[in-house]
């Protein structure tokens, strides 16, 4: 058997390894939290040995890296650099925070369990915070956008802290579906939100 192919198959097992780690990582952080999942919990949910899990990341804050790398993908974010597009031919405020309200609701809808791991555990896990400042960053530009102001105004800031995370959970603990969300944080940020 030529090497170049033994490698390529040992390279194409470690990969197929990584994901397993990942994957059941992901799963135990959404199950249990992300401060109290243990590298042996991992090593068993992915069938591997502890010491195969610490091989490919050698510490806690390593496998929480990747995963929220892994996670960013998969939940596609609001992100500074799409905001514009998002609001393109909206021309009356109305229009755009109802835009806002649903381009969020979207979000946090397909990102809830593990916006809501991260959330529960950010002052215990440091590189969650991060993650939650990544987003934060993105969900701001969007609220600036709508709002057509500078980010550093009182009303982005007063919005943005509205148009949090936890705000939503809140709304959907409560029993109120899509359309009532939308209805909440557009009246909300018509009445918070000043214009000069």
């Amino acid at each position: 058997m030529p090497r170049s192919y033994r490698q390529s198959r040992r390279a194409a097992a470690q990969d197929e390894t990584r994901a397993r780690i990942l994957a059941a990582t992901m799963e135990l952080h959404v199950e249990q939290g992300v401060a109290t999942t243990s590298f042996p919990d991992v090593a068993a949910r992915a069938g591997v040995g502890a010491a195969t899990v610490y091989r490919h990341f050698p510490t806690p804050d390593s496998l929480v890296e990747a995963c929220g790398a892994h996670v960013w993908e998969e939940i596609d974010p609001p992100r500074p650099d799409r905001a514009a597009a998002a609001f393109a031919g909206l021309d009356s405020r109305a229009d755009r925070l109802i835009r806002l309200a649903d381009t969020l609701d979207a979000f946090y809808t397909r990102a809830q369990a593990p916006l809501w791991s991260a959330v529960r555990d950010q002052d215990r896990v440091a590189p969650l915070a991060g993650f939650l400042a990544e987003i934060g960053k993105g969900v701001t530009a969007f609220v600036a956008e709508a709002l057509q102001e500078a980010p550093q105004s009182d009303n982005v800031k007063r919005a943005a802290a509205l148009a949090d995370f936890t705000v939503w959970r809140a709304l959907s603990q409560a029993g109120h579906d899509p359309q009532q969300r939308r209805q909440i944080l557009v009246t909300i940020l018509q009445a918070t939100t000043r214009r000069d």
